[in-house]
């Protein structure tokens, strides 16, 4: 260590009892060493007299012995710290104080007192000195007696409130800062008296008699004084302001918070209602979220307001108060909150600024009325005292404002709530806007899912139905999966369900075209294998130009159908027939009356647009009262089944549940084989067949005689009077003539007539030919070719329809204006 000099060493107590002398000449050469330096320093008298007090010293300071030497000619003597040699042992730290020795005669000399630091507690410094480090300190510190009353405290304790120094003497803490919550610090200062240990980073809140209107935090230590025999004294203390550490660390926990509260889901109302909770009450006692109208139905927001309207309305989106019942609204949770023209929120509206008032008007009224009737009163009365507005600004657009208000709390809003303020409604405001974008997106998603899906299954005389949709995708409600019930002439019905692969807008957009080209393909009257042949061509990938002459794979409804499923069933309420086939996709699952259970032997086609062997269709007889259950992949994808069950065994066993009604059934169904959340879509369509009686359908065999004509209509006249529907009778009887002379004229083969009374009059008329007829638009000077013509004005709808010997031609009326 080197010799660090002390001017002020010698104004420092030195026990010269203590002090082993050694003389030097004015050379600083040893000529005195006694007994005492011989046990500091371990070398006895012969080794040392004769010597410079330099080979005494080690490293620096033996080099800076003759400056030593120097300054004690000049200033007549020298005090500091020099380390020594010790002999057999360590060098050693003493405190040296050199004096002249001054002679009558003869040169000068020195004496030299050694007094030896290395371990002990450092300098004695006087009462003085200490006074001087405590009353200087800007940490308040104070000695209290074993009563806990002030014996000393220094002038910065005066700063954190109560009374001066002086008139703290003899008196406690309550005494001197009333209202402060000084139980719980004396209970410290008990604490440390009782077992001596300290306390250190004791933190108190409160307010002070200093800061009565803000709320302020300390940190205090506690240390138990003792005497010479380790009786308690006293208690020292000390007092350090850390408010402004404690607020920014309340600012850091409030944004943080905001972070992880507000925008944990994308609705709007509920975003809001985040904000509000976040807020209150950490930053205010009230506050209340407003959003423009358009906002909540995802709509971009109209400009700010004009200057010179009447008023403004919001909806109110949220509101949080600390008083239960949130008796500082005057507008209610959902209402519209209609804003005074030039009033603060209009302002902040109309600039996108905030906008603070430390102190409102007593006697002003709230600047928002309840548009169906306000609540009267004034910030006053509802003891509101300070206020901020925030607009709710994000990408450059105003959502709505956020106000702040203080009511219990009796300090006002500063700039630094301000801007807290405005750092957490902004991150707000964003996630404000994205729930906003998804509201729109997602009300675009729905509508265009309820356009694909059909709005309401129509009501037939051949099956009732029921359906369940449960998407994937849960925030979008899209999926690629659909069912479709589609009327097919003469009474019967197309049971459809299929399946694109994916989720979300774009399988939803693909499975729009193949139901597009189900319905499409279905008023062909093909049957199922032809309907699904014509599907897959559709969908089929095709070699396509790109740009740069390269070849790529495209289909005419896109990659994404290829490989979609689909099943397709044709029942006939005449005679209970079904006709299925399918492609990619699971076989239906049919329920007789009885409850048995059986899947139909289907023959699983390749999925559409995969290419393979053509497809296959069954055809079976349905007693009256069974149910045919069609379903996609989904259904059964997802095991919460127990172990050894398949998913036909577990598909069985739901079906044989018994339900009040086929809707309560298709639901229930859906509910115990997939969850809630399913990771593929869900599509089930249930039907239970019905037949037509004997008294809604009505048959005759026709000759090949152009006399046949007129008794057909005589018979088709007298069944429409047993029926009730005289009204229809001369449409009936032109359709009638017309459909059988063109199958006398041209056809071969048997000719048979039928009518159908279900919801709609049906006529048909099979001939064994193959050949379809066209519908013509004569001139006005042709003779005929007007037969078809007719009936399509005089119908509802006709057509054609192919079967294995012949064809059928048939039309519909409406039973509007008849007795059905």
């Amino acid at each position: 260590m080197g010799a660090d000099e002390e001017p002020d060493v010698a104004g420092r107590r030195f026990d010269v009892a203590d002090a082993a002398p050694v003389l030097l000449d004015a050379q600083g050469l040893v000529t005195g060493w006694t007994r005492h330096a011989e046990r500091l320093l371990g070398y006895p008298a012969p080794e040392v007299v004769g010597k410079q007090l330099a080979d005494l010293l080690t490293g620096a300071d033996a080099e800076r012995a003759p400056e030593v030497l120097e300054r004690c000619r000049v200033d007549g003597g020298w005090a500091g710290l020099l380390t020594a040699r010790c002999k057999g042992g360590p060098a050693t730290r003493l405190m040296v104080r050199v004096t002249a020795a001054e002679e009558s005669r003869g040169p000068s000399r020195w004496l030299a007192l050694l007094s030896e630091v290395t371990g002990g507690p450092g300098w004695d410094m006087s009462r003085t000195v200490l006074e001087q480090m405590v009353k200087g300190s800007p940490i308040g510190i104070a000695i209290v007696d074993t009563d806990l009353r002030f014996v000393w405290s220094n002038e910065a304790l005066a700063r954190y409130g109560g009374a001066p120094a002086e008139q703290r003497l003899g008196l406690r803490l309550a005494d001197v800062q009333p209202g402060l919550d000084t139980a719980a610090i004396e209970e410290q200062m008990r604490r440390v008296l009782a077992t001596g240990e300290p306390v250190t980073g004791y933190e108190h809140v409160g307010r002070v008699r200093a800061a009565p209107l803000r709320e302020t935090a300390h940190m205090m230590s506690f240390t138990r004084l003792e005497d010479e025999h380790g009786r308690p004294m006293g208690v020292y203390y000390t007092v350090v302001d850390i408010s402004e550490r404690r607020r920014a660390q309340q600012r850091l926990a409030l944004l943080d918070r905001a972070g992880e509260q507000i925008g944990r889901s994308l609705d709007l109302m509920r975003t809001a209602q985040e904000l509000a909770d976040v807020a209150v009450p950490a930053l205010a006692d009230f506050v209340a979220v407003d959003l423009l109208e358009d906002i909540l139905h995802g709509g971009e927001p109209a400009g700010p307001p004009a200057p010179g309207q009447e008023a403004v309305t919001l909806r109110r989106a949220a509101h949080r108060s600390v008083s239960p019942g949130v008796p500082e609204a005057v507008v209610e949770l959902g209402r519209v909150a209609s804003y005074r023209p030039g009033s603060a929120p209009v302002r902040c509206l109309a600039t996108g600024r905030s906008w603070r008032e430390e102190r409102l008007d007593p006697a002003g009224r709230p600047w928002a009325a309840d548009a169906s009737g306000s609540r009267e009163a004034t910030f006053g009365e509802l003891a509101l005292h300070s206020a901020m507005v925030v607009p709710l600004r994000a990408r450059g657009v105003t959502l709505g404002i956020t106000t702040f208000y203080r009511r219990h709390r009796p300090e006002s809003f500063d700039a630094d709530d301000l801007s807290l303020a405005e750092d957490f409604v902004s991150r707000a405001a964003v996630c404000l806007d994205n729930a906003r974008r998804y509201t729109r997106e997602r009300q675009a998603a729905l509508v265009l899912q309820r356009s694909l899906l059909p709005h309401r299954l129509p009501e037939l005389d051949a099956v009732d139905v029921a359906a369940c949709y449960r998407p994937a995708d849960e925030l979008t409600g899209l999926g690629g999966d659909w069912y479709d019930l589609i009327p097919l002439s003469g009474a019967r019905v197309a049971l459809v369900v299929g399946e694109v692969p994916g989720h979300g807008i774009d399988a939803a957009a693909a499975m729009g075209r193949l139901r597009t080209a189900v319905r499409t393909l279905a008023a062909l009257d093909l049957p199922p294998e032809e309907v699904l042949a014509h599907l897959d061509d559709l969908v089929a990938p095709r070699p396509a130009r790109q740009e740069g002459g390269q070849e790529g794979i495209e289909g005419v409804d896109g990659a994404q159908s290829v490989g979609s499923g689909c099943v397709y069933v044709v029942y006939d309420p005449v005679d209970g027939r079904c006709a299925m086939a399918a492609a990619g996709h699971p076989a239906p699952a049919v329920v007789l009356p009885d409850g048995t259970v059986y899947f139909v032997d289907l023959p699983q086609g390749p999925p559409l647009g995969a290419g393979g062997p053509p497809f296959e269709s069954v055809e079976m007889v349905l007693p009256e009262g069974s149910t045919l259950a069609l379903h996609t992949d989904g259904l059964l994808a997802e095991g919460r089944h127990r172990a050894g069950q398949t998913d036909r065994s577990r598909l069985r066993q739901a079906l044989r549940q018994a339900a009040p009604s086929l809707d309560v059934r298709c639901g229930a169904l859906v509910d115990a084989l997939a969850p809630i959340r399913p990771h593929d879509d869900v599509a089930l369509l249930m039907a239970r067949t019905k037949r037509l009686s004997g008294r809604q359908v009505a048959g005759w065999e026709l000759p090949r005689d152009p006399a046949a004509v007129a008794d057909a209509r005589r018979t088709a006249c007298r069944q429409l009077t047993d029926w009730g529907l005289d009204e229809l009778a001369f449409t009936t009887e032109l359709v009638v003539s017309e459909l059988v002379t063109n199958a006398i004229r041209y056809a071969a083969g048997p000719i048979r007539l039928r009518l159908i009374r279900e919801r709609a009059l049906v006529c048909e008329v099979f001939d064994g030919g193959a050949t379809a007829p066209h519908l013509r638009h004569p001139r006005a000077t042709d003779e005929g070719g007007r037969g078809l013509l007719l009936v399509s004005q005089l119908t509802q709808r006709w057509g054609t329809r192919f079967v294995p010997d012949g064809k059928i031609i048939w039309a519909e009326q409406p039973l509007a204006g008849a007795e059905a």
